[in-house]
């Protein structure tokens, strides 16, 4: 039975394909963690590591706050909580929306994997250790941007996408039987 009230191309559920975006944010955890392990492996307490000279190292940060170390907690345990709950609260957000974007919204679809494997990255680093591996230093000259990772970058181009997704016409729905 189904209930009428909710139209068919936003019900919730995977079975209709939505579950391929999914693996996008797969993709984007394993690199996410991958890539973390490797410089808390290779980099901790080194110096940095000069990838593109006058552009890009990479350099062993942690970060007990969010984005651009704001709030961070510095070890202590309601900090870390609180940045937890946060998390978990976005986490629970982003699914929700996942779940309600109709199937033919391909480009916010990707926007929210892209958002939803970044922010289990890093709420993973966070329940386990209290903080974030950072490591991508881009800079020029003497000014360098915050250091972030793989899942800052999903977030920040997923949002990107989203705005993208949000400011362009509305597609119209393809015919039920189109298939994905």
């Amino acid at each position: 039975m189904t209930d009428s009230s909710t139209p068919q191309s936003i019900r919730p559920t995977l079975a209709d394909g939505r579950w391929r975006f999914l693996l996008i944010s797969a993709v984007v955890l394993v690199l996410d963690q991958w890539t973390k392990h490797l410089v808390e492996s290779h980099l901790q307490g080194r110096a940095a590591m000069e990838i593109i000279p006058d552009l890009l190292n990479f350099i062993y940060v942690r970060n007990t706050g969010v984005a651009f170390g704001l709030f961070a907690s510095h070890g202590a345990k309601t900090g870390t909580l609180v940045l937890i709950a946060l998390g978990l609260a976005a986490l629970a957000f982003v699914l929700y929306y996942f779940s309600t974007v109709p199937r033919h919204e391909r480009l916010l679809l990707v926007a929210l994997a892209l958002v939803l494997g970044g922010a289990v990255g890093n709420l993973a680093d966070r329940i386990q250790s209290g903080g974030v591996t950072d490591f991508i230093d881009f800079y020029v000259g003497t000014y360098h941007w915050h250091t972030f990772n793989i899942a800052d970058s999903a977030i920040t181009v997923g949002i990107g996408l989203m705005i993208v997704a949000t400011l362009r016409p509305q597609q119209e729905a393809p015919p039920e039987s189109a298939a994905l």
